[in-house]
């Protein structure tokens, strides 16, 4: 709908590093991924903290790798950063690469989020107060991808 300003903010478990790609020389596009660290996890080669963006798009990359184990309160607080960063960027629309591969029991994961966090999650990215449209990037713990998926939609929707 004409948004000049578009967020991408990619909470899969692994880093984003097509979308990263696509637009990491544009500076119309923001993109932001919180990603298990590239030194431990798929895809290796991107995702690391000092990529940034090039050219016009110097400053419209953001990635928060962590470390196996991570919990969501630790997560969390990387959320709030990239959630500030999309707002300085006076984002006008947002697309969130959502990916519930971040739960515990994920079995090619190492984060250690529990079902009720993906509520906290979505309530967190509705405070953003933006058009939103969400997509489903993963998850692979197949008795609980609905629930969390579900409990995403839920905490933004009831915010």
């Amino acid at each position: 709908n004409g948004a000049k300003r578009v967020a991408i903010l990619d909470v899969d478990f692994h880093h984003g590093n097509g979308t990263q790609s696509i637009f990491y020389a544009r500076d119309d596009v923001f993109f932001t991924s919180l990603h298990g660290h590239p030194e431990e996890e798929f895809p290796y080669y991107l995702g690391y903290a000092d990529e940034t963006g090039a050219g016009s798009g110097a400053g419209y990359n953001l990635n928060l790798p962590f470390q196996p184990g991570t919990h969501y309160q630790t997560w969390a607080e990387g959320l709030l950063h990239a959630m500030q960063a999309v707002t300085k960027v006076r984002t006008e629309a947002l697309v969130i690469s959502l990916g519930v591969d971040t739960y515990k029991n994920d079995p090619i994961s190492s984060f250690k989020f529990e079902s009720d966090d993906f509520l906290d999650m979505g309530a967190k990215i509705a405070a953003l107060n933006l058009p939103t449209v969400f997509v489903m990037e993963g998850g692979y713990a197949v008795d609980e991808i609905g629930v969390n998926t579900v409990n995403t939609l839920r905490g933004f929707l009831d915010a």
